[in-house]
C-alpha cells in the first residue's frame, strides 16, 4: 500500500517510476501525527495534471492508508519533507522483453539504486555487438535490432554513474516474447543499492 503519484516534474515522463523516497509530515502540528517516523514510498503513478500536480509543484498523491499514518486524514493536503532513498529491492534486475523480429521493447524492472536508469545497451552472443536502446517511456527501452536468435546480455547504467551488465539474461531462442528469464549478479545488485541522494526541494 505505500504508493504514491508524482506530479509532473517529480515523475519526469515515468523515468521516475518504481523510485523510492522517504516521507515525513512537517511543519503543521495541527495535523502531524506526534512522533510518526517518516515512511517509505515507492512511485507507481503520475498524478493526473490539476489542481495540486499542476506543473511547476513537487507533489505526492499519496493513498489513504498511507496518508493516515503521517497526518489526520481530515487535513486533505499536508506539507512534507522528502528525499530519494535507495528501494530495497530483492532478486536482482528483471527484463521484460516484447515485440516480433522487426521490433523490441524492454522492461527493465527491480534496479532498486538510488539512481534513474538513463541507459541500458544490449549485446548479442554472435552476430549482435553492444547496442544502444531507445528510451520508450518510463522502464520500456526500445530497439529496432534483430534481437531473435541470440542469447542476448544487457547493460544498465544509472543516473549516478553506477551501471550493471547481466549476461545471457535470455536463452538462445527464435521467439523471444515468449521466453524471458531474469539474471543478474550479488555483485549488480550491491551496487544499485549505494547511494541515495535529496531531490530538489527537499
Amino acid at each position: 500500500m505505500n504508493t504514491v503519484a508524482l506530479s509532473s516534474v517529480l515523475f519526469r515522463n515515468g523515468q521516475a517510476c518504481g523510485a523510492c523516497f522517504e516521507i515525513k509530515c512537517a511543519d503543521s502540528p495541527q495535523w502531524c501525527k506526534l512522533g510518526q517516523p517518516s515512511l517509505i514510498v515507492t512511485a507507481t503513478d503520475h498524478c493526473p495534471n490539476g489542481g495540486w500536480c499542476n506543473v511547476p509543484r513537487e507533489h505526492f498523491d499519496i493513498a489513504k492508508p498511507v496518508f493516515s499514518q503521517l497526518a489526520g486524514y481530515k487535513a486533505g493536503i499536508i506539507p512534507i519533507q522528502y528525499r530519494r532513498v535507495p528501494c530495497k529491492k530483492q532478486g536482482g534486475i528483471r527484463f521484460n522483453i516484447l515485440g516480433n523480429p522487426w521490433f523490441y521493447q524492454v522492461i527493465v524492472w527491480n534496479v532498486g539504486g538510488a539512481g534513474d536508469v538513463i541507459s541500458v545497451q544490449v549485446k548479442g552472443d554472435d552476430k549482435l555487438k553492444w547496442t544502444q536502446m531507445e528510451r520508450d517511456w518510463g522502464a520500456t527501452w526500445k530497439t529496432s535490432a534483430i534481437l531473435h536468435g541470440e542469447s542476448l546480455s544487457f547493460r544498465v547504467r544509472a543516473s549516478d554513474e553506477r551501471y550493471s551488465t547481466s549476461w545471457h539474461v535470455t536463452l538462445k531462442t527464435g521467439n523471444l516474447a515468449r521466453h524471458t528469464r531474469a539474471r543478474t549478479s550479488n555483485r549488480a545488485q550491491k551496487i544499485f543499492r549505494k547511494g541515495s541522494y535529496l531531490c530538489p526541494g527537499c
